[in-house]
């Protein structure tokens, strides 16, 4: 079963980035249009994206989403031709896509289709 945050409106997700200390951010998260879904696509290199550049607010910031999401932060020195993925953050990267397939797939589902 998907967490909650996945069911967060723009609204609710700018009302977590206010609660983890960057009330300065709501609106980059709200005029991207960043709901729970696309949550799992921003990270350091999608931050200035959506007008965050402060290199130590995208540190803590992308930090703080993994947690929420808790996938595992990516090894500094895995290879980048094959990079080894954790599952869950692959599992949600397909969850935040919309459609009957990404709102159907289970994370079981998703474990059993991957081995």
């Amino acid at each position: 079963k998907m967490a909650a945050f996945s069911h967060w409106s723009c609204d609710e997700v700018s009302k977590w980035v206010e609660s983890i200390g960057y009330p300065q951010y709501t609106a980059c998260f709200t005029d991207n249009l960043i709901n729970g879904r696309k949550l799992i696509l921003i990270n350091c290199s999608t931050l200035p994206r959506i007008g965050i550049t402060d290199f130590e607010d995208m540190k803590v910031i992308s930090r703080q989403i993994r947690e929420l999401l808790s996938i595992e932060e990516p090894r500094w020195n895995r290879s980048i031709a094959l990079p080894p993925r954790d599952t869950m953050g692959l599992y949600l990267e397909i969850r935040s896509r919309t459609g009957m397939r990404a709102d159907s797939l289970t994370y079981s589902q998703f474990l059993k289709s991957t081995n």
